[in-house]
């Protein structure tokens, strides 16, 4: 509703507000959102990247405070893949038929989806569809402070076996101003 304050009304029909606080937005209603926003290629992109990011923001903050502080604790590694399991849970949940699945290897991270509720399409489209994959996965990095970048490797609905997502890792944490002094 941020970036398409004018069609709140219509989009409020598909996706009701009580539905979307409790997860109990089915399938079609979603399906449907999704293929009308796509009739407009900037809202789609807009709307998919902030859905994705909060997305893993709400996930993040649900996590029980115990693996919040355990995910931050860990070394730059080990946190990535923390994040990752993160994201991968959002997927899943998103529709419980999607799998991902991440590598890292050197700062480098594939992370792979199955199944993507975005990529129903009828026609190929033009760019890929996983905007949303993209920006889930380099916000669940950096609410463990690890600065990603990613781009978009391959789409289902273009044709391709899995979505996939090449990301870019800069795990360097800056040294806390206590550390510095000791």
């Amino acid at each position: 509703m941020d970036l398409l304050p004018q069609r709140q009304e219509f989009y409020e029909e598909w996706l009701h507000p009580d539905g979307l606080r409790d997860g109990s937005i089915g399938l079609a209603p979603l399906s449907a959102v999704i293929g009308f926003l796509r009739t407009d290629r900037h809202a789609y992109e807009d709307v998919m990247a902030r859905a994705g990011t909060l997305a893993a923001q709400w996930s993040v903050a649900a996590l029980p405070p115990y693996q919040r502080r355990l995910g931050a604790a860990l070394p730059a590694g080990m946190r990535a893949r923390f994040a990752l399991r993160v994201a991968a849970r959002v997927v899943k949940d998103v529709l419980s038929t999607s799998r991902a699945a991440s590598r890292v290897r050197r700062g480098h991270a594939t992370v792979r989806v199955q199944a993507s509720v975005f990529c129903g399409v009828r026609e190929r489209p033009a760019a890929p569809l996983c905007a949303f994959y993209r920006a889930l996965v380099i916000e669940a990095l950096s609410a463990f402070e690890i600065p990603a970048s990613a781009t978009i490797e391959s789409c289902r609905a273009q044709g391709a076996a899995a979505c996939v997502i090449s990301v870019e890792l800069a795990a360097r944490r800056p040294i806390a101003p206590t550390a510095k002094a000791a």
